[in-house]
């Protein structure tokens, strides 16, 4: 119901545009796709389809068939356009087997790959999907790639390369397979502080270039990134195995604490300095770690998955211990006040996925109740304070009962927020976690149970 609502006011008041805005029942283009249009149509896809929403999902098709136009110029990120767009239209493709999703995918896909012509291969962040032109985001470090970014393309792009016979991406040295084999080339080369990977990295040099590590935006989905693309091998990729377990054991070693009332959160590290603070982003990192877990053996499959718990409690706490029952977007383990926001600035709420994502993990591994609890908790808040006239919207203070609303349905929202949500509630078999692996953006992409060396 939540998803066909979300879904009828953006197809009312801004089909073919980026988002809906609610409160002023228009549509948002926004700059980070490059001129594409109909992010929210691409994200919603796979989530109407699996909730079958039939209708609906005939409109979003119709939309794509008709309406989704790929020549476009324009600044797209090259890593948001990957994991929405190409995301969506794969794992369509792949629910589906209806070639439109297909052929668009690999289209797009085309678009992308002159970013990666750098000296090291490591793909800048910004490209113009008409020229082809590609740079750095101008905030990030002395023009330096973002490890969430380049480390967030593997999972789709094998899946470009196994359905391109195209000629012309396997003529390139640079198909997308070798693409981001090359990638985890440069990263297994680097150096790594303590065993941790920094969240800035040059392309051209293929060094560092400043020492701040982050399991939360910047560097969130790079490690997701390892432990789905072994699974998504069908458990033959070792080398990510190897990558991700090794990364963890650095994560826990350096970065997981306890604080003073017993919570377990994963703080961000400096140049050496913790910061206690755990990003919603972050959130997710209960749900990579038991989906880990469920393939550790002994010790440390039951660490695991106590860490995973523990994580995912904190999370929870974010959102019980704020008026609205919905976490901020960073809390903190300082002064005092634990698993709070302690600054204005972070105490908004957008719609975010991370927490659910994990609640949904947890109780396909545990079973335990009191994930679907949790679960409910989310979805009678998001109705209680989220739910605006015509659609969604974030709010802009998680302390307050009466929030102001930020005027924007996230794209995923419909992607991931709703899925993550629905999953919590279906059997198990619905998207079984043997079967598909979720990009980042929720898109299920199918494992490959067919033998392929890697």
């Amino acid at each position: 119901q939540m998803m066909k609502f979300a879904w009828d006011n953006y197809k009312q008041y801004a089909l073919g545009k980026n988002e809906l805005r609610p409160l002023t029942k228009n549509g948002h283009i926004g700059n980070m796709f490059g001129g594409l249009r109909g992010a929210t149509v691409i994200d919603a896809l796979d989530t109407l389809y699996i909730m079958e929403l039939e209708e609906e999902f005939q409109e979003a098709k119709q939309w794509v068939e008709k309406s989704f136009d790929l020549n476009v110029n324009g600044e797209a990120s090259l890593f948001e356009v990957n994991i929405r767009y190409i995301g969506g239209l794969l794992a369509t493709y792949y629910l589906t087997g209806e070639e439109v999703f297909k052929s668009k995918a690999l289209e797009l896909g085309e678009k992308l790959l002159p970013a990666f012509n750098t000296p090291t291969g490591i793909p800048r962040g910004v490209i113009n999907l008409g020229s082809g032109m590609s740079w750095s985001w101008g905030w990030a470090s002395a023009g330096s790639s973002i490890l969430a970014e380049f480390g967030t393309l593997h999972l789709e792009f094998l899946h470009l390369s196994e359905l391109s016979g195209n000629p012309v991406f396997a003529e390139k040295a640079s198909n997308p397979h070798g693409l981001v084999m090359n990638i985890r080339r440069v990263l297994s080369r680097v150096e790594k502080p303590q065993g941790l990977y920094p969240n800035f990295l040059s392309p051209v040099t293929g060094s560092w270039v400043q020492h701040h590590v982050s399991i939360g935006g910047l560097g969130d989905s790079f490690y997701e990134y390892l432990i789905k693309s072994w699974l998504m091998s069908d458990k033959k990729d070792s080398e990510a195995k190897k990558m991700y377990d090794d990364a963890l054991e650095a994560i826990e070693k350096h970065l997981v604490k306890k604080s003073a009332g017993g919570l377990t959160y994963i703080a961000e590290w400096r140049g050496g300095i913790l910061d206690h603070k755990m990003g919603h982003l972050a959130c997710f990192s209960g749900g990579m770690i038991a989906l880990g877990a469920e393939h550790a053996a002994g010790e440390r499959r039951q660490r695991h998955m106590e860490l995973a718990a523990e994580i995912t409690s904190t999370c929870h706490e974010s959102y019980t211990r704020s008026d609205t029952k919905l976490g901020p977007e960073a809390f903190r383990f300082d002064a005092g006040s634990e698993a709070m926001a302690t600054r204005l600035s972070e105490r908004y709420y957008i719609l975010r996925p991370e927490v659910v994502e994990s609640y949904m993990y947890l109780w396909r591994l545990t079973h335990e109740p009191k994930y679907r609890h949790w679960g409910w908790e989310v979805v009678q808040a998001l109705e209680k304070h989220c739910r605006v006239e015509a659609g969604f919207s974030g709010i802009r203070d998680v302390y307050t009962t009466t929030p102001t609303h930020d005027n924007m349905q996230q794209s995923f929202f419909l992607a991931e927020t709703l899925k993550y949500l629905y999953l919590l509630f279906c059997e198990d078999d619905v998207l079984s976690l043997e079967d598909w692996v979720f990009n980042t953006e929720a898109h299920p992409l199918p494992i490959n149970h067919t033998d392929f060396k890697a």
